[in-house]
Formats: structure tokens, sequence, C-alpha cells
């Protein structure tokens, strides 16, 4: 074999061990800057309306128990000319409601959304209801849209003489594009100088990584982060009025976001989550369980059969205590986070005991990480 062979059979050889080495060695995970960052402005707006469905089986308000249903089916009916002051009612069929939707960013008039629909009296199911046109009234106390439709019911109520059955909430409903859109919010967001990128988890690092990731795109120094939440964006001049071009752009970018080491402690369910970044200095660890278990077998004690006496009850008690003591496990210092769930796991404890320990490693100063409890 020739020298030039051998060298390159070598070289052959060198790119394929370095391919090896690169599997091997675990990426850090990224992100778009779509799934890390929002655009300022860009965002939906919540609407509320307060409405009647009409058409239950029975199963709405009781007018004479829900005084706001029945005024509000007095004055529908008046406005179509049907006077019934005075009158009893005595209808089942009618629900008041509260309507509620989100009002899509960019919604034109006559585009459509998805509403929700609340029961608010004593209506035991919507199911089989037709909401009546209900105004929905943004925050300013304008309307946006205006739904009305048949509802879906997720759950289902059944009863009898003696039982019921009940699934579900039925007295909770949406209307799938059951609202109109009537008014839009003007928002021009091609005609700004400069878009503001709010990220949805606030930090210095992540933050100053999407900047440069904009800039070495754009190729100029455009991006800059204000604070650790926000990272402001002027706008290059070759994409002025064309904002959304660049932003379809900026948002593919990969960004390896930044977080915090912190372990979040949900008391009530026993929930623990931990971040990647969670280490430990060395310390010993044991845990033992102390059971105290109580027992009440009274005895009565009676008399002889023509023998003066009576008959009383003589209480017996029974105590025990049983302590469970494991052995100390020892947590070496700088652990990664799968090495100290391997050690706490081997423990062969609970989640409670875990979080009891979790946070007495923290009082000890052993461990690097915030500690929320929920």
């Amino acid at each position: 074999m020739s020298g030039v062979g051998v060298k390159r059979v070598v070289r052959v050889v060198a790119i394929a061990l370095m391919a090896l080495a690169s599997l091997g060695t675990p990426a850090h995970a990224t992100s778009r800057i779509k799934d890390l960052a929002n655009i300022e402005g860009v965002r939906q707006n919540q609407l509320i309306g307060y409405g009647l469905v009409v058409g239950l089986n029975g199963s709405g308000d009781t007018l004479n128990n829900i005084p706001f249903t029945k005024q509000s089916l007095q004055a529908m009916l008046e406005r179509m000319g049907v006077n019934i002051r005075g009158a009893t009612i005595r209808t089942g069929n009618v629900a008041a409601v509260m309507v509620t939707g989100n009002l899509p960013a960019f919604a034109t008039q006559g585009t459509r959304m998805d509403v929700t629909v609340s029961a608010m009296g004593d209506a035991k199911s919507l199911q089989g209801g037709t909401l009546l046109v209900t105004p929905l009234l943004g925050a300013d106390g304008n309307v946006y849209a205006v739904a009305q439709g048949s509802l879906a019911i997720g759950g289902f109520a059944a009863e009898g003489a003696a039982a019921s059955v009940t699934k579900g909430v039925p007295t909770n409903g949406r209307i799938a594009n059951g609202a109109i859109v009537e008014r839009e919010i003007e928002f021009a967001l091609n005609r700004m100088p400069n878009v503001r990128l709010a990220l949805r988890n606030g930090d210095f690092t992540t933050a100053k990584r999407i900047a440069a990731a904009v800039n070495d795109f754009l190729g100029t120094k455009t991006a800059e982060p204000i604070d650790p939440s926000t990272v402001q964006l002027s706008i290059p001049g070759e994409y002025k009025g064309n904002v959304v071009a660049l932003l379809t752009e900026i948002e593919q970018l990969q960004v390896e976001p930044d977080i915090a080491a912190k372990i979040v402690i949900d008391e009530r369910s026993g929930v623990i989550v931990m971040g990647r970044d969670v280490r430990v200095a060395t310390v010993a660890v044991a845990q033992g369980n102390l059971t105290v278990s109580i027992s009440e077998s009274p005895q009565v004690s009676q008399p002889n059969p023509l023998a003066r006496g009576r008959t009383v009850v003589t209480p017996r008690t029974d105590v025990g205590v049983t302590e469970d003591g494991r052995k100390l496990a020892l947590v070496k210092n700088g652990v990664s986070l799968q090495e100290l769930v391997d050690g706490l796991n081997g423990l062969g404890i609970g989640p409670r005991d875990l979080i009891a320990i979790l946070q007495a490693i923290k009082a000890a100063g052993a461990i690097e990480a915030d500690i929320e409890v929920m």
C-alpha cells in the first residue's frame, strides 16, 4: 500500500472515531425562539357575557329560587313584544349562564371563536340546551363578539326515585365556533419600529442567548436583552414595513435555554419535580418510621346468676410502638440528578418521606437548589 493510501485510511479511521465520540457525548437540548418567547402585543383577549340557555328538558333553573333568571326571561320576552309582568312562570327549561371566550390575536370581523357556557343557578344539566344571542364584552366594556348556538356537554346526569348518577360536569358546556367577532382590535405590527420578545420563563442567560442568536442571524446588533424577561429587537432597514417576514425567520432559530436549579414540591399530592442542575454536597441521610398503634377491645363483666351486682364495661387498651430504622446512606459531593434520584430511591422511601429529606438537606445547606413548596 502506498503512503498516500495509508494516509487516506488513517484519515477515514480518525473521522470515524470522531463521529463515535460525538455520538457518545450528550447533546444539550435546544428549543425554538417561538417556543421560548412571545411577541409582545400579540396575545388573546378574554371576553365574558351573560345569557340564557333554553330548550332544557326540565333541568333548568327553579324560577322561584333564582330571581335573576326570572328577571332575564321577562326582559327578553318584553323585548320581543310579550308582556308577562305579574304572571306566574313555572318553566324548568331555562337557565341563566355565564359565557366566556378568548378573542384570538388579529381576529377580524366575521371570524368565529369557541365559547364556554357555565350555569349560574340551580340548573341540574345544560344537556340539549341552546344559547340565545349573548353579547361578549371585553375589559373595557365594549362588545367584541356575539355568541349563540347549541351546547355540547361533556357530562350527564340521570336520576330515579331512589338513586342517581352523575358523570362529569353537566352544568358546563362548550360551543365550537359559537361566537362571531364583531369588533377588531387595532394592532399595527408592520409599522412598529421595534419589537419586544417576552420570555415565558425569565432568565438572564436565556435572554442573552436569544439576543446573540438573532444578531448572528441578521449579521448586525439589532437585538438587546433589556431584562431577564424581555429582548428588544430593532427592525432592520430591509424589513421596514414587513415585520412579519422578520419574525417568521427569527422564531425558527434554535437556542439552548438555561434552567435554574429548583425543586418544586407539592405536599398535598406528594409530587416532586427536580431540575437537571440540582446538585448536593456530601451528606449522610438516614430515615426511620415511627408507628404507634392503639386498639380498643372493651370487655363486659357480669355478676353470677342470682348474685347481687351489676353489669359493667371494663376498658382494655393495647398500645404498640414500632420503629423502622434504616442505615445511613451516603450521597456524594456534586452528584448529578440521576445519581441523586438513584441514591434517594435506594433508601426505599415514599414521596412523603422524600419531601422531608429534601427539606432537611436544604436546611443543612448541602443542596444547591431552591425549594419551592406549592
